[in-house]
């Protein structure tokens, strides 16, 4: 796209990118990319591993249950008309890495961030696209990566939470990074008194700070939006911490003190995850060769 992506850039969206919730305006949903017809055919050549297609609880349920299908031999257009008349979702992950050109959308995406944030290295960017029912419902959670999410089509309700305890606690990305469950955190409905609400409509996208806790509402409406997913050497870093002072906690019963991504602790505690991971690693080769046995 010649023009800017992003179209209300301000100097007070630079000052608090990545540390506060921001929702700014866009042109995506008026690339071709995004059309229905595009995305029908993208649907039609998708390779079977690189997509679910989910049933989801009704909406407000606490309860995260769903079902896993497969489109079989449905044409685009009929998986995206039976998913606007049910209670599904389809994501197609790392789109970017299955075709090209929603990999160079998603680099003109980065590049423009950086330019306007005077220099913002990201890496293993990644993007998906997410196409939804009616009343569908993204269950609480929070990400380890930094994240955007995009409105093609349709409207949704995001709520973010604030990064405090009870929403937020010490453990919690020590829980995620270890057991890589990021809906299994705790959630009560108590909840929704500290909760944040956005409306996302076509041409608005949001990022929040890392960690940040939230769950996403369809409105009575077919949505279409795109996730944008990257890392940052800061973010690499908390990877490395946190998992570590998980191990601390529930294998050695130490309180970690610090979070901190730089210093001897920090290179102590990455020494510490490499260790466990490489133990690990041994483990399953192991496990392996004794079932060959």
């Amino acid at each position: 796209m010649s023009e800017p992506i992003l179209t209300n850039w301000t100097s007070d969206v630079a000052a608090n990118w990545g540390k506060a919730p921001l929702a700014l305006q866009h042109r995506l949903h008026e690339h071709p990319l995004f059309s229905l017809e595009a995305l029908e055919e993208l649907i039609e050549t998708y390779p079977r591993q690189h997509y679910a297609l989910v049933h989801m609880g009704a909406q407000g349920s606490p309860k995260q249950s769903w079902r896993e299908g497969d489109i079989a031999n449905l044409s685009g257009k009929q998986v995206i008309d039976a998913i606007a008349k049910g209670r599904m979702w389809i994501h197609l992950f790392r789109v970017g890495q299955v075709d090209r050109r929603y990999a160079r959308l998603l680099d003109d995406i980065f590049e423009e961030v950086d330019h306007n944030l005077g220099g913002y290295k990201t890496f293993t960017r990644l993007n998906g696209i997410i196409i939804s029912s009616p009343k569908a419902q993204a269950y609480y959670h929070f990400d380890s990566a930094g994240q955007s999410l995009w409105q093609i089509m349709g409207k949704k309700r995001v709520y973010l939470y604030p990064t405090t305890p009870p929403y937020l606690t010490e453990e919690s990305p020590e829980y995620v990074t270890m057991d890589a469950n990021e809906v299994g955190i705790k959630y009560t409905r108590s909840y929704e008194k500290g909760a944040t609400e956005f409306l996302l409509e076509p041409g608005t996208m949001m990022h929040w700070p890392l960690y940040t806790r939230h769950r996403v509402e369809n409105l009575d409406c077919l949505n279409i939006s795109m996730m944008t997913e990257y890392w940052t050497e800061n973010i690499r870093r908390r990877l490395m911490v946190n998992p570590a002072n998980g191990i601390l906690r529930s294998k050695l019963g130490v309180r970690p003190r610090s979070t901190a991504t730089s210093g001897a602790a920090f290179r102590a505690k990455a020494a510490l995850r490499a260790g466990v991971r490489r133990s690990s690693s041994d483990e399953r080769a192991e496990g392996k060769a004794a079932d060959r046995v």
